[in-house]
């Protein structure tokens, strides 16, 4: 679904997925892009130059470090690129959340976050090694 929804967009399936980053954190350098996405720096530097063209985000200087650049995101631009798409899976996503009785909610919630907790410490074995 998400490659579907991403090539809609323009966009690859992982490309896609980096993009929610910024939603999420917002501007970062590219190292702390690096940290986030696991990617060398040569494919960050690829990436931010493929967001960029499409005017999704901009390099800009921080305004306390001039020798830090800043990877700020189009957050209306990326939303008004993406939401469109994702409108129907939102929609039906919110009618099934809907069905379930507040208990049974918890349960899922619960599973959810021990999946969570599951997958990153999953993660952060193999960053050990």
């Amino acid at each position: 679904m998400h490659e579907n929804i991403a090539r809609k967009a323009g966009l690859s399936g992982t490309d896609q997925k980096y993009l929610g980053f910024f939603l999420v954190k917002g501007a970062m350098t590219a190292g702390e892009l690096m940290e986030v996405t696991g990617l060398t720096s040569g494919a960050v530097t690829g990436l931010i130059d493929r967001f960029e063209k499409k005017d999704l985000v901009k390099r800009e200087f921080s305004k306390t470090d001039r020798r830090k650049v800043l990877v700020v995101p189009d957050t209306e631009k990326i939303m008004q690129l993406m939401a469109p798409l994702y409108k129907d899976y939102r929609s039906h996503s919110e009618q099934l959340i809907g069905s379930f009785a507040e208990e049974d909610l918890k349960i899922i919630e619960k599973f959810l976050e021990g999946s969570i907790a599951i997958m990153s410490e999953t993660v952060n074995q193999f960053k050990d090694k």
